[in-house]
């Protein structure tokens, strides 16, 4: 099932409850469709770091060819969610103090410190990194697959396009309303000048300035407007939720897939991973009976999304061979 998943879209997500492997069928996923001849990225949002340490080697945040490379074609990037909210303060920054005033820098500077420590401000600026590894993936890579934070968060990311291109509509639209009053008032202003100069006058650096806010504004609406059209594209975009079968990741699956599928996100499948066997021992068995009253609630609550088991492995899934044996699981 995830491999069709994969070979049928362009991006693929997978989320779910922290701690039941999903940065391990994320590479594994890359890795298959890389040795299939297709160029793929994983790409890591979870501030934890694993994927530097499942593939044994150093991974940042740029593009880093993972293992062999599997004759180049699969590479990784762990997004630094701390680097990346500097970079965007930052940028922010930059953009405000040329457009304010200069004696109003100081107040610039505490409005970023208060921003820091704000709510929405790190998934603010993750969302505008994934933003561009989506943008730059499609366009570099066959397949991208995102290795997501743990499910809250990554409820609060997906959700993310959709609200904050309403709060850049509604700030535009305020504008909108701001400048025609404002134009209006620098007509009738122009026109008394016109008629004691006799000339027109020179623009009002406050017009140029609001021309070039909103001009910024619509930018990152238009952009996160695209980011949403990928999200909500079934035909190109699709999530998996990997679980373990027990009863808290089951409640959090089903939660989930409740907040993606109201932000238009499909799910196309569950995977659940660590599937004790049932034929290894009465204590296995007995688990193995446990788990499966867990996987028949999901069921119940999720009869139409497909649905993949992954049995316990015997060994810790660390480095490109053992990531390669995980992969036929597949």
């Amino acid at each position: 099932m995830l491999l069709n998943l994969a070979a049928e879209r362009r991006v693929l997500f997978l989320g779910g409850k922290g701690g039941v492997g999903k940065t391990t069928v994320a590479s594994a996923l890359a890795l298959a469709a890389a040795r299939e001849g297709r160029r793929a990225l994983v790409v890591s949002t979870d501030p934890a770091h694993n994927l530097g340490h499942l593939w044994d080697q150093k991974v940042g945040d740029r593009l880093t060819r993972l293992g062999d490379g599997a004759g180049g074609r699969l590479s990784g990037i762990e997004i630094d969610p701390d680097a990346t909210t500097d970079q965007h303060l930052k940028d922010v920054a930059r953009t405000l103090r040329r457009l304010m005033p200069e004696n109003l820098a100081g107040e610039v500077d505490k409005h970023m410190e208060l921003s820091r420590r704000s709510p929405g401000t790190h998934e603010a600026a993750v969302l505008e990194r994934m933003t561009e590894l989506v943008e730059t993936g499609m366009d570099r890579f066959d397949l991208v697959v995102f290795d997501t934070a743990p499910s809250g968060h990554t409820a609060r990311l997906m959700a993310l396009p959709e609200l904050m291109t309403a709060w850049t509509d509604g700030l535009l639209a305020r504008r909108e309303k701001s400048q025609k009053l404002g134009a209006a008032m620098r007509g009738l202003d122009g026109d008394r000048g016109k008629a004691v100069l006799g000339s027109s006058a020179p623009r009002d650096p406050v017009e140029e300035r609001d021309e070039e806010i909103r001009s910024i504004l619509l930018r990152r609406r238009d952009r996160l407007a695209g980011l949403r059209e990928v999200l909500t594209d079934r035909a190109r975009t699709s999530f998996a939720i990997v679980l373990a079968a027990e009863r808290l990741p089951v409640l959090e699956t089903i939660a989930l897939h409740e907040e993606l599928t109201r932000t238009g996100v499909d799910v196309g499948g569950l995977v659940v991973n660590k599937r004790s066997p049932a034929d290894r021992g009465d204590f296995l068995a007995r688990r193995h009976a446990v788990e499966e009253e867990h996987l028949g609630t999901l069921r119940t609550a999720l009869p139409e999304v497909p649905l993949q088991q992954i049995p316990l492995g015997e060994e810790d899934v660390v480095g490109p061979a053992a990531l390669e044996r995980f992969a036929r699981k597949l």
